[in-house]
C-alpha cells in the first residue's frame, strides 16, 4: 500500500520527502503543484514544480474544529491566473495536500482535504484560505417560516423542470456592455421581465461556464435588454452563446400562475406579518379578531 510504504520510508530516519497539492475546480479542471524541484506524478495528477504555490503549516485536530490554513503562490499564465480568480473559477475548489517520497512518487499519504475559501490578490500573488471538511458543520441548518418560497427554482424541493419549452432559451450575444448588460435588436417570444431573477449561463467564449443572475429584463419594442447583478468576471463578446432561464420571484402568485407548481411551493404565504401581529382592533380596519383566511380555516 502507498501509505505503508511511505511510513516504512519515514521510519528509516533518512528521508526524501516533499509536499504536493492538487486543486480540482468545480468545472472539473484539475491542477497539481509541488515544492520539489521537479515535476511529480501523485495519485494520477502531474504536480508541477515551477508554479510557486506553497501552503503554510496545516493545523489539524482530532475533534470537530475546522482545520484552517492558507495556500499562497504567484499568479502566472502557466498556473493560476488573476483573470481566473476574478472570474470565480477557483471559488470552492477542492484542495488535497500530500506528503510524497520524491524518490518514489508512488509512496504518498494524504494529509489534508478541504476547499478554497476567501481568495485575495496583490502584488502579482494570491493568498487563499483553506477550509477543512468539518467547515460544513458550521453552516446553519433548517428552514425559516417566511411568506416567500425557500426553494431554488428547479431543485429537488421545487421539482419544476426548467428544461420545458417556454422557460429557457439559448441565444447568441449581439451587444455587450461592462460584461453584464446584454442588448438584442429582436428577442421576442417571452413576456417583459420574464427572465428577472433567472439564471444566465455562458456556453462558449472566454466566459464559458460562468453563471450570472438576471437583475433587469426589459422589452423595448422588438428589442430586449438583459442586465445582470454583477459582471461575469470574464470578457464576453458578440457571437458568444448563452442559456437563460426564466426567473422566479419566490411568491405564491408566481408559483401558481407562471410555473403551475403551487403544490411544491415552499413558503408560508398566510403567515401574519409583524405589522399585523402588533396591531389592535379599530372600527375602520378589518382586524376584528376573526379568522384572516376563513376559507382555509386560518
Amino acid at each position: 500500500m502507498t501509505r505503508e510504504a511511505l511510513f516504512a520510508h519515514l521510519a528509516t530516519g533518512s528521508t526524501t520527502v516533499c509536499r504536493a497539492w492538487t486543486v480540482q475546480r468545480r468545472d472539473g479542471t484539475v491542477m497539481g503543484f509541488t515544492d520539489h524541484d521537479r515535476d511529480l506524478a501523485v495519485d494520477g495528477v502531474t504536480c508541477r514544480a515551477d508554479t510557486g504555490m506553497t501552503a503554510r503549516a496545516l493545523q489539524q485536530t482530532t475533534g470537530l474544529s475546522v482545520d484552517n490554513s492558507e495556500a499562497v503562490g504567484a499568479l502566472s499564465d502557466a498556473a493560476i491566473t488573476e483573470a481566473e480568480i476574478l472570474a470565480g473559477r477557483f471559488d470552492g475548489a477542492m484542495v488535497r495536500s500530500y506528503l510524497v517520497n520524491w524518490a518514489e512518487p508512488s509512496e504518498w499519504t494524504e494529509q489534508f482535504r478541504g476547499t478554497f475559501g476567501e481568495i485575495t490578490r496583490s502584488g502579482g500573488a494570491f493568498k487563499a484560505e483553506l477550509r477543512g471538511l468539518s467547515e460544513a458543520l458550521n453552516r446553519q441548518q433548517g428552514f425559516a417560516y417566511q411568506p416567500a418560497c425557500s426553494a431554488v427554482l428547479g431543485d429537488a424541493r421545487c421539482r419544476f423542470d426548467t428544461s420545458q419549452p417556454g422557460y429557457f432559451t439559448e441565444r447568441v450575444v449581439e451587444t455587450m456592455t461592462e460584461d453584464r448588460v446584454f442588448g438584442f435588436t429582436s428577442f421576442g417570444g417571452f413576456d417583459d421581465r420574464w427572465f428577472e431573477s433567472g439564471r444566465l449561463e455562458m456556453l462558449t467564449g472566454e466566459a464559458a461556464g460562468l453563471v450570472g443572475v438576471v437583475k433587469i429584463d426589459r422589452l423595448e419594442g422588438a428589442a430586449r435588454r438583459i442586465e445582470l447583478w454583477q459582471s461575469l468576471g470574464a470578457r464576453v463578446v458578440a457571437g458568444d452563446s448563452f442559456r437563460v432561464t426564466a426567473g422566479c420571484s419566490k411568491s405564491a402568485a408566481a408559483c401558481r400562475t407562471k410555473f403551475a407548481n403551487f403544490l411544491n411551493f415552499r413558503g408560508f404565504p398566510h403567515i401574519p406579518g409583524e405589522d399585523w401581529l402588533t396591531s389592535y382592533p379599530v372600527p375602520d380596519r378589518p382586524n376584528t379578531g376573526g379568522a384572516r383566511f376563513p376559507q382555509f380555516g386560518l
